[in-house]
């Protein structure tokens, strides 16, 4: 049986946005990575489809923006913190805010407002995010047993996780986790 797509007009545009932005923070550009795919699915099941549907996208993006919803800023610092937290390293940090719409500019700031925040410089903020993610993945000192067996692996982890060699050494090789605190 044929599935059947819905009409892609604005009204089913301005909805679709509104759902998704209920449950998702975003992006603009994100929201209308969303809206275009919805666009794009309803074209491949052959539904009938709006004309100026980009203009109409555009146009409801603006809105939300304007009102307030989607704000690029404040998604950029939240997620930067959110991420700096969990262990993100700075670089990964980058590209994930990239892959999200972030552009580079409000990026920038907010890794500076990162700094600011945790009132740190670049490299203590890569090192405080090295120790978080070595803890939660209990590599290194907080492993408990057979460390040596591990250290390759758990250097490979850290390297995964965006860090620079000297960092995740440094982390993997300290003899436990209270010499992480004096480092």
């Amino acid at each position: 049986m044929k599935r059947i797509a819905r009409p892609i007009t604005a009204k089913y545009l301005q909805n679709a946005a509104a759902f998704y932005l209920e449950r998702y923070p975003s992006t603009a550009e994100g929201l209308r990575r969303v809206l275009n795919r919805r666009v794009r699915k309803a074209q491949m099941l052959e539904a009938p489809v709006m004309d100026n549907v980009k203009q109409a996208i555009e146009t409801i993006v603006a809105k939300f923006v304007d009102a307030g919803v989607i704000d690029d800023k404040a998604f950029a610092q939240t997620k930067a913190r959110s991420l700096h937290r969990r262990g993100t390293s700075g670089r990964l940090t980058r590209q994930k805010l990239k892959m999200a719409g972030v552009d580079g500019d409000t990026l920038d700031k907010a890794m500076d407002g990162l700094d600011l925040e945790l009132d740190t410089n670049p490299a203590q903020r890569e090192w405080q995010a090295a120790v978080a993610l070595a803890c939660r993945r209990r590599v290194g000192p907080f492993r408990q047993k057979d460390r040596k067996d591990h250290r390759t692996k758990d250097l490979a982890a850290m390297a995964r996780a965006g860090f620079a060699y000297d960092v995740a050494k440094k982390v993997i090789d300290a003899a436990d986790p209270d010499a992480l605190d004096e480092a």
